[in-house]
């Protein structure tokens, strides 16, 4: 449409335009463009009238999208003539309410430098208020309960707006210009500090927090989406007292610097690094330690890096500020459990941990955990997706032509809900093994679902029965229900994540998922694409001695592989000899069927070399030995162990010669951390070969990676840069998790895949020609 020959034109916005601060900058835009007309939220975005001299109308329309806000991200822009009224002036209309909901809503953001300023400004009526915020920054989801996105629909509805900050919302040449959370000293949220007990502590909370915490004590602190467990960094007692009191021996603690200067003084942070700490969605990012660091061991035992993040709240900034140091900052939970965020349930659970509490009166809707995150060649490989991410969609090239639910996985469970061209995968649920969390999924699944309107007329699943997750799925009435296999999920995720359809050489590594055979895969090798999958290659499967007894004593997958390989001649290592009480019932049991199902699982594999070297025979969380074999490592060393990976079965021997060479290695006495590198190279060469025997036989030229091994750098570069030495299109998540996490993206994608398929017309590329299944 020519919009120079126009005078008046409607102009709908979709994407994240709401709690962005679009309408108050529409509003200038068209004061910029002396144009007339008005700007107002509904359930599907944005909507503008403008009316004015036609060329100045097509400049408006195209800076629309050129200068729109930095929070904002204009997905679609649609344009229709409407008749001139000649009305003057522009103004913010109303909120329109209505059946459809389409309208996107942004994610939780740091503070932003403005708002920042006025925190640290003595003369500034907001100097030093805990929740000074403007359309540039502040709360979003974590208070949003209801579309379209304003004040009446979020948990900030029972503060009514003073004078001031009244006159700063209907300011256009204000930044709090209908800044939905603006609020003030005289009219919002207030701190208090309140005894472990619930007893007010009188004086300045903040002030009190930080005498707590320099005095070696345990601090609950309310933050954006639930409560943190707070404690100075440098004091191994008091870290050790809350490992004790959370009932978390070992997993490692996140740790909040007041900025990045301080941060520098804790983890190495390379270029790439810089922006994503400093960004406005402020993840925990796991990052070199330095020696020098002044943390406690305790904060992160035995491990080489550190999770770091920057304060991402005026509370936070306040207290970090005053404090002068670092703090351990976790969620503010007992292990295994989801992040309190009600007030009530975070006093119940959280007085036997935390001495005080930090608390505030704005009402948290959404729980959501910190994200975490690493940096893989300069590009974020998300290992947690949740605060600051969430709920903003993975945008797709194709269309999902009925609503989806994907309900996802056991571990580290995230649920997704789709239409259109738009998949939300939801916050970090956690592990859904107690009745807390599984409350926590299907609340979520409620409230997502209301809030895009996502009537799923397709849910899918996982294969294994026995999952919360799946059995929640098979309960649904009146849902066509659709099965996924994990790995197949594990591909079609980073298929997803990188906007193909496939087909593509797939490589699927991870802990445990349940095979169509019986047993339990996790170091596959597939041909696949959202349709379906062809597994090619594998490694090979031995048994887990005691099932769910071997994940958590590691031990026992290293006597599997060594009885597999050396039967009674199992040469004389360290660790039969710290086991040797129990170690013919365990090889007994691995000989038997008897609790012992057979897994080809690549986790269990680090976890068999972790035990071999020494480093873990029992875990306390899950992934814990695999991740001390990678920070074992040396990282000075090239060499790699050379095994079989081709035959008719790609990779089947893979596994059985690693472990072979690490214990002549071992035999030999050779450093343990060279050997932890031998093996990660020699396993990465062992999937780069067994690629290449792949593409000799179907011609395929791109390798997915996915599966929660792929979290481990080492294994990633090596097997990203050997693949790409050898002509392949390689690709990595940097949108959702590669470990269980994006399973439910997966999922999402592969039931539209397949109703489509079956519907036609034929939406997705991979149903054209009917790709492998």
């Amino acid at each position: 449409m020519d919009l120079a020959s126009v005078r008046r034109v409607h102009v709908r916005v979709e994407g994240i335009v709401q709690g962005v601060g679009f309408r108050p900058f529409v509003h200038a835009l068209a004061t910029e463009y002396d144009l007339a007309g008005f700007v107002g939220n509904d359930t599907a975005g944005v909507f503008v009238e403008v009316e004015g001299d036609g060329e100045r109308l097509a400049a408006f329309v195209a800076d629309l999208g050129r200068r729109a806000p930095t929070l904002a991200e204009v997905e679609r822009l649609t344009t229709e003539p409407v008749p001139p009224t000649g009305r003057p002036g522009f103004a913010i209309v109303s909120s329109v309410t209505g059946a459809g909901r389409d309208a996107l809503i942004s994610p939780d953001t740091a503070t932003c430098p403005d708002c920042l300023a006025e925190l640290a400004d003595p003369a500034d009526r907001r100097h030093g208020y805990p929740f000074t915020n403007c359309t540039n920054c502040g709360p979003r989801f974590t208070i949003v309960e209801d579309v379209p996105y304003d004040r009446r629909t979020t948990t900030m509805a029972g503060f009514p707006l003073c004078a001031e900050c009244t006159a700063e919302y209907a300011d256009p040449g204000n930044r709090r210009f209908h800044a939905e959370p603006v609020c003030c000293p005289a009219c919002g949220p207030a701190l208090r500090f309140v005894t472990a007990d619930g007893a007010p502590v009188p004086g300045d909370p903040l002030d009190t927090a930080v005498r707590w915490l320099r005095d070696g004590r345990i601090v609950a602190v309310k933050g954006l989406g639930g409560y943190h467990l707070a404690t100075r960094a440098d004091d191994d007692r008091v870290v050790t007292a809350l490992r004790a009191r959370k009932h978390r021996e070992e997993k490692p603690f996140a740790v909040m610097a007041a900025d990045l200067p301080t941060a520098r003084t804790l983890v190495d942070v390379a270029p790439a690094v810089e922006p994503v700490l400093t960004g406005p969605r402020r993840p925990v990012v796991l990052l070199p330690r330095r020696a020098d660091a002044p943390v406690a061991g305790s904060v992160a035992p035995g491990n080489r890096e550190l999770g770091v993040l920057l304060p991402y709240t005026p509370v936070h900034q306040l207290l970090l500020g005053r404090l002068g140091m670092p703090i351990v900052l976790t969620s503010g939970n007992v292990s295994d459990e989801p992040i309190a965020h009600r007030d009530n349930d975070a006093r119940r659970r959280l007085a036997p941990i935390a001495d005080g509490f930090l608390v505030h009166d704005r009402r948290i809707h959404v729980r959501t955990d910190d994200s975490v995150v690493r940096v893989f060649r300069g590009r974020e490989l998300p290992v947690r997706r949740s605060r600051g991410y969430v709920p903003a969609p993975i945008t797709l090239p194709w269309r999902f032509d009925r609503p989806v639910l994907a309900c996802g996985a056991e571990l580290k469970n995230t649920f997704c809900v789709a239409k259109g061209r738009r998949a939300f995968v939801s916050h970090h649920i956690g592990d859904l093994e107690n009745y807390e969390t599984l409350r926590a999924f299907t609340d979520g699944i409620a409230h997502f679902t209301r809030l895009f309107d996502v009537r799923p007329q397709v849910v899918a699943h996982d294969l294994h029965p026995e999952y919360l997750s799946t059995k929640y799925a098979l309960q649904r009435d009146d849902v066509e229900l659709l099965g996924v296999q994990h790995h197949h999920a594990h591909i079609a995720s980073c298929l997803a994540d990188n906007g193909d359809p496939g087909p593509v050489i797939g490589v699927a590594f991870d802990g445990l998922g349940y095979g169509p055979d019986g047993t339990l895969w996790g170091g596959e090798l597939f041909v696949a694409d959202l349709t379906g999958f062809e597994r090619v290659g594998h490694l090979g499967a031995l048994p887990m001695p005691g099932g769910a007894a071997a994940v958590r004593e590691p031990w026992r997958m290293a006597a599997a592989y060594l009885d597999e390989i050396y039967g009674d001649a199992v040469p004389e290592l360290p660790v039969l000899r710290r086991h040797e009480r129990q170690w013919p019932a365990v090889v007994a049991l691995a000989r038997t069927v008897t609790n012992s199902p057979r897994t080809s699982s690549a986790g269990r594999l680090f976890d068999a070399v972790s035990a071999l070297l020494g480093l873990h025979d029992r875990v306390t969380y899950e992934g814990q030995a695999a991740i001390a074999l990678e920070q074992r490592a040396h990282r000075d060393e090239r060499g790699g162990y050379p095994v079989e990976a081709g035959g008719p079965v790609p990779l089947l021997e893979a596994g059985r010669g690693l472990v072979r060479c690490v214990v002549d290695d071992l035999l030999a006495g050779v450093d343990p951390g060279r050997i932890a590198a031998r093996f990660h190279h020699g396993l990465a060469d062992a999937v780069v070969r067994s690629a290449g025997v792949v593409r000799e036989n179907t011609g395929l030229t791109a390798v997915a990676l996915s599966g929660g091994v792929f979290q481990n750098v080492l294994l990633l570069d090596r097997v990203v840069s050997g693949l790409e030495r050898d002509g392949f299109r390689v690709l990595v998540h940097s949108r959702v998790p590669p470990n269980d996490g994006g399973i439910s993206l997966g999922q999402a994608v592969v039931a539209a895949a397949r109703t489509a398929c079956k519907e036609g017309p034929l939406p997705i590329a991979s149903c054209i020609g009917g790709g492998p299944s």
